[in-house]
């Protein structure tokens, strides 16, 4: 398996989850030490992880990170693309961002994964894979911030779709999942101001955000043959939010 941002948040839980699981993890992260320690955590556990630093950015180096499991492992048997990023200067209404910022969170969201996916296929079709995407609900509804984060997780759903239809014939399964607030690094703490408390609580049918492993579990039954009949999919983990 090939974890995209396992260095931290969503991907590194579900790097270890799959690592206990029985897979063997590639991690993939811009930040080269901390995937390393993610993969040394996975092995002083008993379970089988590399590191692999790149930048989901650039495509030579993804592609390079996807050669370089396969060559470890023998094979690729799936996905996982949870790189991705919040950028402050996002933040603003359309009319007011910089198109380097937009940009910038499109390249990061929604060309990594593309070029994740792009690069795994043939890999995957040989083995019947599985892909699972990372958007949020910014994808499903308005949030009334984010215009790069939200298009780009739009997309994500989108290219989740179309990969299931041109791909589901040749055995690959892609889903995607869609989670609410999660209490990862990137939020930087965001959910624990008293005004976020009171946020959720109006917002959230079980008034809290998620964990990383939560998130990861459902990632990892989305990998596995227990979903055998699940392909494009979007799937929001998000406590209810989007139904309330």
């Amino acid at each position: 398996m090939l974890v995209t941002g396992g260095a931290s948040g969503m991907g590194r839980a579900a790097a270890h989850l799959l690592a206990r699981n029985g897979a063997a993890v590639t991690v993939v992260d811009r930040a080269a030490d901390p995937a390393r320690d993610v993969a040394r955590e996975i092995s002083d556990s008993g379970g089988t992880a590399r590191a692999v630093p790149a930048d989901v950015r650039n495509e030579d180096e993804v592609e390079a990170a996807v050669a370089a499991a396969v060559d470890a492992f023998g094979g690729l048997d799936g996905v996982l693309t949870s790189a991705g990023i919040f950028h402050g200067d996002d933040l603003r209404p359309v009319g007011e961002i910089e198109l380097d910022d937009f940009l910038l969170v499109l390249r990061v969201n929604l060309v990594g994964t593309f070029l994740a996916i792009k690069h795994a296929l043939p890999h995957l079709v040989e083995r019947r894979g599985a892909v699972v995407t990372i958007a949020s609900t910014a994808a499903l509804k308005g949030h009334g911030y984010g215009p790069g984060y939200t298009a780009s997780k739009g997309g994500v759903a989108a290219l989740t779709r179309i990969a299931a239809v041109q791909y589901g014939p040749q055995g690959v399964r892609v889903n995607c999942i869609c989670p609410g607030g999660v209490d990862t690094p990137m939020t930087m703490g965001a959910w624990s101001t008293p005004e976020a408390q009171r946020r959720i609580q109006r917002s959230v049918p079980l008034q809290r955000v998620a964990q990383p492993e939560e998130i990861a579990s459902v990632a990892v039954f989305l990998l596995s043959d227990a979903a055998s009949d699940l392909t494009g999919q979007t799937i929001a983990v998000d406590g209810g939010a989007t139904i309330a």
